[in-house]
């Protein structure tokens, strides 16, 4: 059995975490405070679209965050904020941590080692995790991270509606669909990224590579940032449809699902 790929979260990183709870209360979406990660000086706020979810990640204690040794998505943190607000990187969900860990390696990939994650949420529950980060990048487009949560999928969908964190928008129907990527050339990206993930490629041109994670998408788009900039999200929210959500240096783009 090959270890399962999904679409688990973005990391976009902030300045104000209040705020955003505020600018997506505004568009008919719920996001909260997450908690801190007492060992890496940071805290999120968190919103959930069934199992995916946006994290908003801020400094907590600029101290813990600088020392922290092998969590690449904090050390960028503390390089980027407070200046850029921007748009950090895909996480990637897995079953078998270790499988993806050895493959990766022997791509001739730097990964950090596996690490035990944890947080307490506002409601004092112990949230638990294993993650790993990889170093470097692909023309300048840093790497996914890995994550392996405790439990099952289904399980943790049954845990996190019955707490409440799993819970429609006030909006109607939303769910996250693509990232895009930026990037000097779509189709050797992707083509990297397919091969070291296991993922499908479902277009390649010069300017446009798609590749599939589940039944979401990675867009990679030429240009010359070199960097994830967008978020799209399907919605049957008329108030939400064909709206543009800019929250520091990211863009929230809301066009209508053809779900039937």
């Amino acid at each position: 059995m090959m270890a399962s790929k999904k679409w688990d979260h973005l990391v976009h990183y902030i300045n104000d975490l209040d705020n955003v709870v505020e600018v997506f209360a505004e568009k008919g979406l719920i996001a909260f405070k997450g908690g801190s990660h007492k060992d890496w000086g940071t805290f999120n706020t968190l919103s959930y679209f069934g199992l995916s979810y946006i994290e908003f990640l801020g400094i907590e204690s600029p101290e813990l965050a600088r020392s922290t040794e092998y969590n690449l998505v904090v050390k960028d943190a503390v390089a980027t904020l407070p200046e850029h607000e921007v748009l950090s990187r895909v996480v990637i969900r897995t079953d078998d941590i270790e499988a993806m860990a050895a493959s990766l390696t022997a791509a001739g990939l730097s990964l950090s080692p596996i690490m035990d994650g944890k947080r307490l949420d506002t409601s004092g529950t112990l949230i638990e995790w294993r993650m790993m980060t990889i170093a470097g990048d692909f023309g300048g487009l840093v790497y996914p991270f890995i994550i392996q949560w405790k439990g099952t999928d289904e399980e943790r969908l049954a845990k996190l509606t019955a707490s409440g964190i799993v819970r429609p928008h006030p909006a109607g129907y939303v769910e996250i669909r693509r990232a895009v990527f930026r990037v000097s050339d779509p189709a050797s990206a992707a083509g990297h990224w397919a091969n070291l993930f296991g993922l499908d490629v479902v277009e390649s041109s010069d300017t446009y590579a798609v590749l599939r994670i589940g039944d979401k998408y990675y867009d990679f788009i030429k240009g010359q940032e070199n960097r994830f900039i967008r978020v799209i999200l399907d919605t049957d929210s008329e108030q939400l449809n064909g709206q543009t959500l800019r929250i520091g240096e990211g863009e929230y783009v809301f066009q209508s699902s053809d779900r039937k």
